[in-house]
């Protein structure tokens, strides 16, 4: 399970906040806090993987919270989830090392996307000490893709087809484009190109499996974010 501490000043939102995070499976909220000074508190004998962060605070606003988070070389990381727009915030944000941004208000899909997205990340960060290339595309491409929310299809493709291949992979876990086209019906031509756009927008991850003989087979895994097309 991945712990999250929330951080909002509105009592009632902060309830919200934590009553979503418990829906989305491998979440659950281990506190909750209304100030900088009560979130430092809490940090200081509890454990938490993630906080949830509004920005409008009434003694320290969420920057500094994060400013303070990294100063003392926590690895606990950060989501902004606050009203705060302007710009000058959101990259200030981004320098001081949140990962994600999330305007309000927000649905609990634009939540939970993010927080697929978070869940995804650890994953490939959690497998094996070295990257190549094409994992650190991965892992760059997970946050890219949760940030963007649902995926927008390119003209062409369908969302009924982005359906059926997402489920097929889900139910198998890892198939080749042989192997989705042979569950669903599709055309190994189509099967391969929605893996590949699926692929592009992490949420799936590509592999290649080598047989001794000829050009390596292309190997597809869900990776258990991007419900919504």
């Amino acid at each position: 399970m991945i712990d999250v501490l929330v951080v909002d000043d509105d009592p009632r939102v902060a309830r919200i906040n934590a009553a979503y995070t418990d829906r989305v499976p491998g979440f659950r909220t281990a506190g909750t806090a209304h100030t900088t000074g009560q979130a430092l508190a809490w940090l200081q004998g509890h454990h938490a993987d993630l906080v949830l962060l509004d920005h409008y605070l009434p003694d320290e606003n969420g920057l500094g919270l994060v400013r303070r988070l990294r100063a003392g070389d926590s690895r606990t990381d950060v989501i902004m989830v606050t009203a705060a727009r302007d710009v000058a915030t959101v990259e200030a944000a981004m320098r001081y090392g949140a990962l994600h941004y999330l305007v309000k208000p927000f649905s609990y899909s634009g939540l939970r996307a993010k927080l697929e997205g978070y869940a995804v990340l650890r994953r490939t960060l959690a497998d094996g000490p070295e990257a190549g290339q094409e994992r650190v595309d991965r892992i760059f491409g997970v946050l890219g893709s949760a940030a963007a929310g649902p995926m927008a299809l390119p003209k062409g493709h369908s969302a009924q087809t982005v359906r059926l291949v997402r489920q097929a992979l889900k139910e198998a876990g890892q198939l080749s484009a042989t192997g989705v086209a042979d569950r669903t019906g599709l055309s190994r031509q189509t099967a391969q190109r929605y893996l590949k756009l699926l692929e592009r927008s992490g949420q799936v991850g590509l592999t290649l499996r080598y047989t001794g003989s000829g050009r390596p087979e292309h190997v597809y895994t869900w990776t258990g974010t991007g419900e919504d097309a």
